[in-house]
């Protein structure tokens, strides 16, 4: 995939006038030339790949990075300026997303007003979006330690139990099993916080009678896990029950669905359009899903906005909500990566309904 991926980049490269691209947002230069240290720059131009870090991963770069050149910088923006001229860059794109105003203004204030600077969104936007062997291999192992983790938190998720605890309890889980980190600030959100999408845990104690919903997720080899489960504690109202068995039908009708060449926004639709058909479309305000791989949260978008098609080898969510405020909530997230006929669950937590005591 890498390599596609770098030829695509070439052709970015010629079609734009570019004479180089430069990266500097990490988790692209891993993708690209497998560096996992923490500051690093690449240069593609003319078809070749430069990379470029600090004395601290000097070493590391020898054993790790697959490039066709590397070297060493005191500052970064001065170490990549020089290369830039030394290489006799007149037109460089640049991740758009990535770079922060103030350091493209330092590149061109280093580079002089000679060098153009370009911008790449798009185009780079959808680069990882098809995953490889070796990447899926990853992110299945961050949704098996996501299973095992939870497992063993299930049984303190009970009235008098502290949300807070709870998300603790299930972080130090996740990294005895193995996950490098968590993949974001953990939501555990009971009751009527349960209306707060991202609800992240706070001190509110659990009551009996409440849903709970804690997203959650670890990482593997750099890759992330991304997962919602909505649990019952003890028996909840009617009302409740009747909004999780929504959540849960528009989950699997929108997964149903999922396959190459299909619009993620009509996939969108099939989840909203079903909850706005049972009356609770104004509390469903977010998006149906995302990318998940090195960022837990990337390209595509599955969302009425989105562009993006579904492709093999894609990974994405798909995490339909109900938020209602002074009740709570549902929401229902599973991963799933695109096949050839239709689509895989890679995460393993069962989505029925499930009531602890």
């Amino acid at each position: 995939m890498v390599q596609s991926s770098l030829c695509q980049l070439n052709d970015l490269s010629s079609r734009m006038g570019l004479d180089a691209i430069l990266f500097t947002d990490l988790n692209n230069i891993r993708y690209l030339c497998g560096f996992t240290g923490t500051d690093g720059a690449l240069i593609l131009s003319g078809g070749r790949t430069i990379f470029l870090t600090d004395s601290r991963y000097l070493e590391q770069a020898k054993t790790q990075v697959r490039t066709d050149d590397q070297r060493q910088y005191q500052a970064k923006i001065e170490g990549v300026a020089e290369a830039l001229a030394a290489l006799g860059i007149i037109r460089i794109g640049f991740e758009a997303e990535h770079m922060t105003c103030a350091a493209l203004g330092r590149y061109r204030e280093r580079c002089g007003d000679s060098v153009e600077w370009v911008e790449l969104g798009d185009d780079l936007r959808k680069l990882r979006c098809i995953k490889g062997q070796s990447e899926l291999a990853a992110i299945e192992e961050a949704t098996r330690i996501a299973q095992l983790g939870f497992e063993e938190v299930l049984p303190l998720i009970r009235p008098g139990a502290v949300e807070s605890d709870i998300a603790r309890e299930l972080e130090f889980a996740l990294r005895r099993l193995g996950g490098q980190e968590k993949s974001f600030d953990f939501i555990v959100a009971s009751g009527p916080r349960g209306a707060l999408p991202h609800g992240v845990a706070s001190d509110r104690v659990i009551q009996d009678g409440e849903l709970v919903t804690i997203d959650f997720g670890t990482v593997s080899d750099g890759f992330h896990s991304d997962e919602t489960v909505t649990v019952a504690v003890g028996e909840v109202s009617p009302e409740l029950q009747n909004i999780y068995d929504i959540v849960l039908e528009a989950h699997d009708r929108a997964a149903a669905a999922l396959r190459p060449g299909v619009q993620l926004r009509d996939l969108d639709a099939i989840a909203r359009d079903y909850i706005t058909e049972k009356g609770y479309g104004e509390y469903f305000g977010h998006g149906l899903g995302h990318g998940v791989g090195l960022d837990v949260h990337e390209a595509p978008v599955l969302s009425p906005r989105s562009s993006d098609v579904a492709a093999e080898n894609m990974v994405v969510t798909i995490e339909p909500g109900i938020y209602i405020p002074g009740l709570g909530g549902v929401r229902i997230e599973d991963m799933y990566v695109v096949t050839s006929t239709g689509a895989r669950v890679l995460t393993r937590i069962p989505k029925n309904f499930k009531v602890l005591s």
